[in-house]
C-alpha cells in the first residue's frame, strides 16, 4: 500500500530582477545559467531544478537506518561524512579509501545544480567523453529512484534546511547536524565558487562574492535560518548538532582506533584522498585548475579576507542574525 504523498505546503518563486542582476556580475557569460528560485516564507535560495524536485524530496520514504549529514554549504560536510561513515561501519578504512565518498552517500538535492546548458558544457570540455557521459547519467536519475534503489544503511548528504526535508524525519531516521563559523563558511563557498569556474564562468573577487552572499544570494542562502532551523531541534534524541570547531579539536571516540581515525582525517591525509575529493569531476575537467574541493579546513581562515568596511558589514551581519537567540557559535566573538 503505497503511502499518500503531503501537498508540498511552500510557495516557490522566481527571484526579483534586481537579485538576478546581482548575481549576474559575478558570472563572465552566465545569463542563460542564472535561473534562480526562492522557496518558502524565508526565501532560501536555488537553482531553478530544485523546484523539480522538492516535492519528490520533502516525501521521500524514510526508514529507521537512515543516516543523513547535513550542514550550510562549505561548513565541513565531507570530513563529517567520512567520519559518520566510519563510525558507522566498523571504522573500514579500506573501503573507506577504495570507494568513492559519492558512492557512499547520496546527495539529495544535487542534480538541481545542472541545467541542459550545464550538461552541454561539461560534455564540450570533458577529455574523456565516456566518464562525462557516466557521470552526467548518474546525476540524471530521479532521486525518487536513487533512494529506493540503495540498500540499507542508506547515507544521505543535504545542505537543506529542517523545514525542507521530510517532516517526519526526526521520528524516522537520524542526523547529524554541523554547523560552521558563518566567516570561515564564506570564505570557503568564495573557493569552492572559483573551483567551479569552469562550469558556471564564475568572474568575482571577494567583496563582490561576499556582498552577493550576505544578500542571500547563494545557493542555499540565507545561512543562518538554515542552522537556526537545526539549532531549535538539536534536543531532539535523533538529532546530533555539532560546532565544526568543537569537532575538529575533540574527536568523539576513546576506543583504540582514535589514533588511526585522527590520521586518516587529518587535513594533510584527507586532503590527498582521492575518495572525497571529486577525483571524478576533475578526471573529466569540471573543477578548475590549481583549486581543490578539500582546501584548508583551518579555524579562522576568514581573517585574511575580510578588510576594511567589510569587517563592519560582517559584524552587522551577525548580530542582526542572532538577535532572539541562544544560539552561539564557539568563535564568534573574535573580531
Amino acid at each position: 500500500m503505497s503511502v499518500q504523498e503531503l501537498v508540498y505546503p511552500y510557495e516557490i518563486k522566481d527571484i526579483e530582477a534586481h537579485e538576478k542582476e546581482q548575481v549576474a556580475k559575478l558570472y563572465i557569460d552566465g545569463n542563460d545559467l542564472l535561473e534562480y528560485i526562492r522557496v518558502g516564507p524565508k526565501g532560501y535560495f536555488f537553482h531553478k531544478n530544485f523546484e523539480k524536485m522538492a516535492a519528490d524530496i520533502y516525501n521521500m520514504e524514510l526508514r529507521p537506518t537512515d543516516m543523513f549529514v547535513a550542514t550550510c554549504p562549505r561548513a565541513g560536510t565531507t570530513w563529517t561524512q567520512e567520519l559518520v561513515w566510519l563510525i558507522a561501519n566498523d571504522m573500514d578504512f579500506e573501503t573507506a579509501k577504495s570507494t568513492p565518498l559519492t558512492a557512499r552517500y547520496v546527495f539529495i538535492e544535487f542534480s538541481s545544480i545542472y541545467n541542459v546548458r550545464c550538461r552541454e558544457i561539461v560534455m564540450k570540455m570533458a577529455d574523456n567523453k565516456g566518464a562525462a557521459r557516466k557521470f552526467l547519467s548518474q546525476i540524471a536519475i530521479p532521486i525518487k529512484e536513487t533512494l529506493q534503489s540503495m540498500p540499507d544503511p542508506r547515507f544521505i548528504k543535504t545542505h537543506l534546511p529542517m523545514s525542507l526535508l521530510p517532516p517526519n524525519l526526526l521520528d524516522k531516521s537520524k542526523i547529524v547536524y554541523v554547523a560552521r563559523d558563518p566567516r570561515d563558511v564564506v570564505v570557503s563557498s568564495y573557493h569552492h565558487t572559483v573551483l567551479l569556474r569552469k562550469m558556471f564562468g564564475f568572474n568575482s573577487d571577494f567583496k563582490q562574492f561576499w556582498d552577493t552572499y550576505r544578500h542571500d544570494l547563494f545557493v542555499i542562502t540565507p545561512f543562518f535560518e538554515n542552522v537556526k532551523e537545526a539549532w531549535a531541534l538539536r534536543h531532539h534524541p535523533n538529532m546530533l548538532f555539532l560546532f565544526y570547531e568543537e569537532l575538529a579539536k575533540d574527536m568523539p571516540l576513546t576506543d583504540d582506533n582514535i589514533r588511526t581515525l585522527c590520521d586518516h582525517l587529518s587535513f594533510e591525509n584527507f586532503k590527498n584522498n582521492n575518495s572525497v575529493n571529486l577525483k571524478d569531476m576533475r578526471d573529466i575537467g569540471m573543477l578548475a585548475d590549481g583549486e581543490t574541493f578539500i582546501r584548508k579546513g583551518k579555524v579562522s581562515s576568514w581573517r585574511g579576507y575580510f578588510e576594511g568596511e567589510m569587517i563592519q558589514e560582517l559584524q552587522s551581519w551577525i548580530d542582526e542574525n542572532l538577535q532572539n537567540t541562544d544560539l552561539i557559535f564557539p568563535t564568534i566573538n573574535y573580531i
